[in-house]
């Protein structure tokens, strides 16, 4: 059964000086240079980029999904208007990157995850 308890996962970030033009994975805030995997199945994704460029998001480390424009965010809320299983989530294990699209000069780019309690 899923959770009903929010849970939110540490905050992970990528400087702009860590930013490049090939994928970059998040690292938690703490620990920027280490990739920060998830480790539970995420119900809502808040990407905010508040770097002076656009910045592509990938998750394969390959593939581009995104783009996220300068200075705005993008939400993405999995769990809003489902059916009763409630199953359909962002993987555990899931490694989330990001790359620019032209060198920015300032900024970071912030994921915040929530999860479940329990799951």
């Amino acid at each position: 059964m899923a959770s009903n308890l929010v849970r939110f996962d540490t905050l992970r970030l990528i400087a702009y000086t860590a930013l490049t033009s090939t994928f970059t994975p998040f690292g938690f805030v703490t620990s920027q240079s280490t990739p920060a995997p998830f480790a539970h199945a995420m119900r809502v994704l808040n990407f905010k980029n508040t770097t002076d460029a656009d910045v592509y998001i990938s998750y394969d480390g390959v593939t581009i999904n995104d783009i996220i424009p300068s200075s705005s965010f993008d939400l993405y809320d999995l769990t809003s208007d489902q059916d009763a299983n409630e199953m359909f989530r962002y993987q555990s294990g899931t490694q989330i990157y990001a790359s620019f699209v032209l060198m920015p000069t300032k900024g970071y780019i912030s994921l915040t995850s929530i999860y479940g309690k329990g799951e």
